[in-house]
Order: C-alpha cells, then structure tokens, then sequence
C-alpha cells in the first residue's frame, strides 16, 4: 500500500454505515450500504407486496441468496402477486430449472440476450425492484452472496437505495418497455435502441435516465456530460472508472478547480478495470484532483455529486455503462441530498488510500505503465469497439 501504510488498522476496522433515510424533491429515499440491509428490505418488499412485483437483474446466482429471492418471490405469487423477473442472459447463471418453484407458482421469468446475434454483447445491467407499482428499489448490487457478505468477509461495498413518489411511475413504465421487448419471439435490436432513444428523462429537479446503445447519446450520457461541462465541485465513488477522453478533459476543468475528489476501487473482481483507471490519475493528479483507493474488500458503487446533483442508480462511468448496456440511473438535483451523499463518500476515505503523485509515480514503472496501457486497451477500446460493431453494425 505505499506511503500510506499506517491506513491498514482502518480497513481492519471499516464497517458499512447504516440505513438512512431522507427526503428530497417529493421524494423518500432510503439507503442501504450494507449487504445485510440490502438484503433484509428486499426479501421485506417482496413480503409486503400485495399486487405486483417487478424485478430486473444483471446477475442473478445459483447460490443461497439467489435461493432465498427466489424462494421469496415464489411465496409472493402463490398467494395472487404477479411476479415478473427479467434476467440478463449474459450475466445470471439463475435459469428456468432453478426458477422452477417460482414459475411453478405462476411467476413470469424473462431472458435478456438469450441466445446469439448482433445484440448478443449488449448486457441489461438494470438492477430494478418495483412492490405494488408504489415502492422501487435501485442501485448497483446483484443477487449474490457476495453482494450481502460484509467487508470483512471480502463482499462487494454496494449501494441500494428505494424511493417512493412520482417518478416510480417513471421506472415502471420503462419496465413494462424492457418487458414487451424481451416477450417479441424475435427482438428486434432496432426497437430496444428506439425505445432508449425515444425515452422522455422528465424535466426538473428529478429526472429519470436510460443509458443504452444507439447512434445517439442516450439520456444518461447526455445528463452527465451536461453537467461536467458547467460543473465546480465533483465527488465520485464509482466502480469502474475508465471514460471517453471528452468527459476526462471535462473533469479535467473541475479539478483545476480543486473541487474533485474520486474513490476508486483498490481491489476488484477485474484487475484490467484497476489497471485501465490508473492510466488515467497522471492527468487528473496533475489537474489537482484527489484519487483514493478503496481498500477493504472490493468497491461496486454508482455514485456521483456534481455541485447539487446526485447521480443514482446501476451505471458505471466507463465506455460500456456510459455508451453500450442498459443502465438506470436516478437524477436528483437538491442540495441537502448532494450535501448528505458527500458525507458518504467521506465516511469511505478513512479506509482509503490516498494517490498522492509521489506515490502514483513510485507505481508507474515502464511495466505497470505498459500493464496499464493494456488493460485500457483491453477495457477501454478492444470490449468497447467490437461489442459496439457486433450489436449496431457500425
């Protein structure tokens, strides 16, 4: 760990912080950063629902946890919930055998990608819950016992948070879209790119945003990019960390302000997706921002405060969250919500290690550089490009 070894004892010690709750723009938001407490209100909606349940996943495993949602929600549609489950053929190893209590029960289960063409690449990354039409849930996390281990069991540090008011109608009506998609016998790629083209974000201070392929940006890309161009203060805590060089000089501006702050992962599942971020930290060091390196287990949440605006949901900012696969993600403008995500952020840096440049340039031998160079390449450029010819023929 560098320079800043002394650091070691607080990732020893981090814990998760607990659920809290607030209100913001009509909405009331609830978080919840620890696995336990992610899944404790997820299994409680699906309790509680009386009506509908809505759910859609990227990764959905064959694991205790995947047995204790789809338990649940079998529970749910015997007793007269309609339950309808999208997965993404891509990234969930949860199938119609292991579904089978729950279709059993009359559940509906839907496939994203199942089976090859063009848009075999493109990944529905959504993480969507929705009880009764009434209550949604959003984030980052999957169905997998490692997205509810805690850190000291090396589980991803996540973030969910639910929301109630007017924009649940919002993302219920973008499911019902992602559902009639995915019941076409033959899908046509061309109507799902339409659909995140044509999708209406709303106006105001809450806006709902799609992130998805097309030859246009998408509302997410759009928003985001908007908002680096006139932006002052920046704090991020994100994942995956690898994007388009337009929104980098965009940062750019920000740091030489001295108002950005980036919590980056220090452990991952993907050693590339490191790699391809610390190409990226000469520029931005130099710009004046600060660059800390989450150390206690790996880093999996979506989160970005630009000046009075908060970013929530499933996507990444990398080229394939920000260009390629379908991503929701919750736009909030309300100062005291943007004031209350910062301290969030901040309650993270204690067991994060700073990136000084001293530190950056003792790691930035010509092989990690060349390692890094690759890993860019590889995650930035190779995956980008080929997924993005394979499924827009471009």
């Amino acid at each position: 760990m560098g320079e800043n070894a002394p650091i070691v004892g607080k990732v020893e010690t981090f814990v998760d912080p607990a659920p809290f709750h607030l209100e913001a723009q009509g909405l009331t938001l609830g978080f919840y950063p620890a696995g336990a407490d992610r899944l404790a209100q997820l299994l409680h909606m699906i309790g509680q629902a009386r009506v509908s349940l809505k759910l859609a996943f990227y990764i959905f495993d064959c694991d205790d946890s995947g047995a204790l949602v789809r338990d649940a929600l079998a529970d749910a549609a015997r007793r007269g919930v309609a339950v309808t489950l999208i997965l993404d053929g891509f990234g969930a190893l949860a199938d119609a055998q292991f579904l089978s209590p729950l279709l059993a029960a009359g559940g509906q289960y839907r496939r994203f990608q199942a089976r090859w063409s063009r848009r075999y690449l493109i990944r529905n990354h959504q993480k969507i819950v929705i009880a009764d039409g009434a209550l949604a849930m959003l984030g980052g996390f999957n169905i997998a016992d490692s997205y509810f281990a805690p850190p000291a069991n090396d589980g991803w540090t996540d973030l969910a948070f639910t929301v109630q008011g007017p924009v649940v109608a919002r993302i219920e009506a973008w499911f019902t879209q992602l559902e009639d998609w995915t019941t076409l016998d033959l899908a046509q790629f061309r109507a799902l790119r339409r659909s995140v083209r044509d999708w209406n974000s709303g106006r105001g201070p809450v806006q709902l945003l799609i992130g998805g392929p097309g030859r246009g940006l998408s509302s997410w890309a759009q928003a985001v990019g908007h908002d680096l161009i006139h932006g002052n203060k920046l704090d991020m805590m994100m994942a995956y960390f690898a994007p388009s060089a337009h929104l980098l000089r965009r940062m750019h501006k920000i740091a030489k302000k001295g108002e950005t702050r980036l919590l980056l992962p220090g452990r991952s599942d993907n050693g590339a997706t490191i790699g391809a971020s610390r190409l990226l930290y000469s520029g931005l060091l130099d710009a004046g921002a600060q660059i800390f390196e989450f150390q206690p287990c790996k880093l999996h949440t979506k989160l970005i405060v630009l000046d009075d605006v908060v970013y929530l949901g499933s996507a990444n900012f990398d080229m394939r969250s920000l260009y390629l696969n379908l991503e929701i993600m919750l736009r909030i403008e309300d100062a005291a919500l943007a004031t209350r995500m910062r301290s969030f952020i901040a309650h993270h840096l204690a067991a994060a290690e700073a990136i000084t440049p001293q530190l950056h340039k003792s790691r930035a031998s010509w092989f990690n550089r060349l390692r890094w160079m690759g890993s860019w390449l590889l995650v930035a450029v190779i995956d980008y490009t080929v997924s993005r010819r394979l499924n827009l023929g471009l």
